[in-house]
């Protein structure tokens, strides 16, 4: 009877030494003691709920990524920077013949030289303008036009930028009495040609005379468009 209760009691302490190993392994292993190896294993599972998915990782990768930084200039914004830059120049307005719709004209009897008169017309348009050949000019009731000084005849057309002036000059009589059938006239039509110098083109100009009239007979003539007064004046 005393052997089989010393064996019990030899069973159990063996039993009971075997327990307090285990324990001891898992707290060796831990480092914590028993207490902390419940709440290491609790640890993985919070772990895992906060990182993020493969999926919204990469959208975040691709927003970072996509995300121009602080201060920077994007490609987009320098491609219409460019394209502002480079826009082409408007094309400048074509040129046009002058005539009476663009252009004003003035008729004034000169002193020096004697019995001529100087046209004066300027563009009031907005475009360049070309003045052809000659003034075409009826003064009273004429049925024809006067003849053009062939030697007046410039080397190129004259050219009006807008605000500029073009000059002829008519020789209203002969100097030296010569001339016959004289009158006085009260009116004067002006009218302009085309670029072969052989049509009229556009609306004339009727500028006025003085009040007491022009003294004109058959020695009547005009001179070619001049770019410059004093070219006008000399014939």
């Amino acid at each position: 009877m005393s052997s089989l209760r010393t064996s019990r009691t030899r069973l159990a302490g063996a039993a009971t030494t075997v327990v307090l190993a285990a324990l001891s392994l898992t707290a060796c292993s831990d480092g914590t003691g028993v207490h902390a190896e419940s709440v290491a294993a609790a640890t993985p599972t919070t772990a895992h709920a906060s990182s993020p998915t493969p999926s919204s990782a990469a959208g975040s990768a691709t927003s970072a990524a996509s995300a121009p930084a602080a201060g920077a200039t994007t490609g987009s914004r320098k491609s219409t920077g460019g394209t502002a830059a480079s826009k082409p120049p408007a094309q400048a307005a074509k040129p046009v013949t002058c005539e009476g719709s663009n252009t004003k004209t003035v008729a004034a009897p000169l002193t020096r030289p004697v019995n001529h008169m100087l046209l004066t017309v300027t563009n009031t348009g907005s475009r360049t303008c070309y003045l052809y050949a000659y003034p075409a000019v009826r003064f009273g009731e004429a049925q024809s036009v006067p003849p053009v000084i062939e030697d007046s005849k410039p080397q190129a057309v004259v050219t009006l930028a807008p605000g500029e002036s073009g000059y002829a000059s008519v020789n209203l009589s002969a100097t030296d009495g010569s001339g016959t059938h004289g009158h006085t006239v009260n009116s004067l039509y002006v009218y302009f040609h085309g670029r072969s110098g052989n049509e009229s083109v556009g609306t004339g100009a009727h500028p006025p005379l003085p009040a007491k009239g022009v003294y004109v007979d058959d020695s009547l003539k005009v001179t070619y468009w001049q770019q410059s007064m004093d070219d006008a004046v000399n014939w």
